[in-house]
């Protein structure tokens, strides 16, 4: 699909609150309300899905499926807190990923056929990769993966440094904020921004695109939410256009502008694909990566003697960055659905089966890691956790992540090593994404300030 092709596609979703409406109705209100009904009969899935949206502490439910087996038959999936079951899962071909629109069959599959005939494009909408399978994916996947290599993360490092060191001298001066939003989003948006080409004069513009659209990885959003989503990607994909037309006209060093010529074999991207990737690199680079900075910062608030571990010895970053991942990871599952009748854990599985890889579990699989609730820094088996997925579906940006993790934790540390946690920090209200909405703190003296004890 071209870019007129693409265009004609689309109507203002805004303008269609009849399709929108059943968008939501189907995707996310009848979801919640259903689970939310079994969790109150005793089902542990939808009690994992409520405990998550809630509280953000969905572990106790976890640990009460993994008493009952490597596989927990929930009333509407299998779900799966073993981390060898896991990997299988999201490495076998028996299983593949889905999209909603093309998974569901008879009137209802029909149904959100119409209701999103019209939209733009989301990142959990084919072609994007989360979506796709072999051997669309394969294809699409070799050459997304030239511009999102080692070589190509690591020629990024140093501006990370610089846009981590200006952001934390944007606040000097300052002693109580509120790190969400003044440095946890504004890093990975920074980055993100210079991946996709965009000039600094619109960076406000891929920050509130960002902000908003970022929840469309997850389920059961409310009405408001919803809209403010679809809105957001509409205005996006119009915005992207226009971006990608200016790319091919005038293309820059940005990884962006490699994707717009990048060919495999004399086929490139299509205009569809390109920006499917691109709404893809804005919405799960963006918000996994914020989470992780949150996530990280509490960690090692709670945990001050692997931050002294840290301070002795550097070199253990990267692998602190895999702790933080293991332990309390940004994404907290994901499913897949039985390509054909198989076996898993010893378990018959039917063709059309969900399973869920429920991977916050997976990480502490007592079987894989010893004393998992624990944060060790230090751990020798860190990095053999599954918060990257696993199989073809890992994750193309985990090289930048853990990247943008360490560079944006040990900078923050280094230059307030007396930071504290202030009161009113607050979980986001998600039951796939884990991360924190607001996170008060008290920057303390900078690290050259001597500090006057009390």
């Amino acid at each position: 699909m071209n870019a007129d092709q693409y265009r004609r596609r689309l109507t203002d979703p805004i303008k269609d609150e009849t399709r929108m409406a059943v968008r939501w109705g189907l995707g996310h209100q009848l979801p919640r309300t259903i689970m939310a009904i079994a969790g109150h009969r005793g089902d542990l899935q939808g009690q994992m899905v409520g405990a998550a949206g809630h509280n953000g502490d969905p572990f106790p439910v976890f640990e009460r499926m993994r008493a009952a087996g490597p596989l927990y038959r929930g009333r509407f999936a299998y779900v799966t807190t073993s981390l060898p079951v896991a990997r299988e899962v999201l490495s076998s071909h028996d299983f593949r990923a889905r999209s909603n629109r093309r998974s569901i069959s008879g009137p209802v599959g029909r149904l959100l056929a119409w209701s999103g005939a019209t939209r733009a494009l989301g990142p959990l909408d084919p072609p994007s990769l989360l979506a796709t399978e072999p051997p669309e994916h394969t294809r699409y996947r070799k050459l997304v993966a030239r511009v999102f290599s080692a070589r190509a993360v690591a020629a990024l490092r140093e501006r990370a440094e610089v846009i981590a060191a200006e952001l934390l001298d944007g606040l000097a001066g300052r002693r109580e904020v509120d790190l969400v939003p003044t440095y946890c989003t504004a890093l990975p948006l920074t980055i993100i921004g210079e991946i996709l080409g965009v000039p600094a004069a619109e960076h406000h513009r891929v920050l509130a695109f960002g902000q908003a659209a970022a929840p469309s990885l997850d389920l059961g959003l409310s009405w408001p939410t919803f809209r403010r989503v679809e809105s957001s990607l509409h205005d996006f994909d119009v915005w992207l256009g226009q971006h990608l037309a200016r790319l091919r006209a005038d293309p820059q060093d940005d990884l962006l502008s490699q994707l717009v010529s990048a060919q495999d074999e004399g086929v490139g991207l299509t205009e569809t694909e390109l920006r499917s990737i691109a709404g893809l690199v804005l919405s799960a680079g963006f918000e996994t990566t914020v989470n992780l900075l949150g996530n990280g910062t509490a960690l090692l608030l709670e945990h001050p003697d692997q931050r002294a571990v840290l301070d002795t010895s550097p070199e253990l970053w990267p692998n602190a960055v895999d702790e933080m991942l293991r332990l309390d990871p940004p994404v907290l599952l994901t499913g897949r659905t039985a390509q054909s009748d198989t076996e898993l854990a010893g378990v018959q599985i039917p063709r059309g089966t969900v399973v869920t890889a429920a991977l916050a579990a997976a990480n502490r699989d007592p079987e894989v890691f010893s004393d998992p609730d624990r944060f060790d820094v230090t751990r020798h088996n860190a990095k053999e956790h599954v918060s990257f997925s696993a199989g073809r579906h890992f994750c193309l940006g985990a090289a930048l992540a853990r990247m943008e993790g360490e560079v944006g934790l040990r900078t923050l540390f280094a230059r307030h090593p007396h930071l504290r946690a202030q009161t009113g920090a607050r979980r986001r209200e998600t039951r796939i994404l884990r991360g924190y909405a607001n996170f008060p703190v008290d920057l303390g003296p900078p690290a050259d300030t001597p500090v006057q004890k009390v």
